[in-house]
């Protein structure tokens, strides 16, 4: 008898200290659409739940491209994704110069990188927190699964209504606009269609879907071409469509930059 007290002593014991450290390790994991702010410019990032979906264009959407299929389940991890697009501001502030076309003011969108010059912001903002914080591009999967508010069957960036979440061909007046000037989509994400095109980390090939593996995909071949989404102030809306992909060949000098594109911008992803 005194034997079985004893071992449920024990057991009272490790379930009271279990049950504390439970909830500290539920209460240090961040939730849906919570933001953590960079200390060095103060970007913000929105945290983005992982999950599994069908990434690419499935019958709940149209306007279907070839190299948007198959339709295919993909399962990414959770991570912190930038707010807005990188603003000419934050670039300035990291770079110390600003080579964007639309200089309107720090709270639009910068676009006309070189990609190279881009990947040396990346390096420079992941070096400035030393070392606690680093940063890079998304993947595709991660950055279509953000645009559909966490892989929800949404033609576009919270649902279908182009004009309310996004600036492009119809609505633009031919320019940028201010970031977060249009509504966000389910996870508190700004301008993930419209205002400029994002770069992601993947080479494109037009049948790199059939390649994928269902956890984490990331296609990368020999090559120059990189793939961009999500649409710009100069696109049609078949092409401001969170399932469509586009692409361009980032392969030059600086003194032949022929992809520096007025249309075409980042946003981040905190890997660390």
């Amino acid at each position: 008898m005194y034997k079985k007290l004893l071992s449920y002593a024990w057991l009272a014991v490790i379930v009271l200290v279990a049950i504390p450290c439970t909830l500290t390790a539920q209460s240090d994991t961040p939730t849906a659409g919570q933001i953590w702010k960079e200390p060095v410019t103060g970007m913000e990032f929105v945290w983005v739940p992982g999950g599994c979906y069908e990434m690419g264009c499935g019958n709940w959407t149209s306007d279907c491209f070839r190299d948007e299929k198959p339709v295919h389940e993909v399962c990414v991890d959770g991570f912190w994704m930038g707010k807005t697009e990188v603003t000419q501001g934050q670039w300035k502030q990291i770079m110390g110069d600003n080579p964007a076309k639309f200089q309107k003011g720090d709270n639009y969108p910068f676009e006309n990188a070189l990609w190279e010059v881009m990947e040396k912001l990346i390096i420079k903002l992941s070096s400035s927190t030393t070392g606690a914080y680093k940063f890079r591009l998304p993947t595709e999967a991660e950055w279509e699964y953000a645009c559909r508010s966490g892989g929800k069957r949404e033609k576009y960036a919270g649902g279908s209504d182009l004009d309310r979440v996004a600036w492009y061909q119809g609505n633009s007046d031919r320019s940028t606009h201010p970031v977060a000037t249009k509504a966000p989509n389910g996870l508190g994400l700004f301008d993930m269609n419209g205002n400029v095109n994002e770069w992601c980390v993947d080479t494109y090939r037009s049948w790199a879907y059939s390649k994928h593996k269902r956890n984490n995909p990331l296609f990368r071949d020999e090559g120059y071409t990189k793939v961009y989404r999500g649409g710009s102030w100069n696109s049609k809306q078949k092409y401001t469509r969170c399932a469509a992909r586009s692409y361009e060949i980032v392969f030059g000098s600086l003194m032949n930059p022929y992809y520096r594109k007025d249309d075409l911008g980042f946003r981040l992803v905190r890997s660390k």
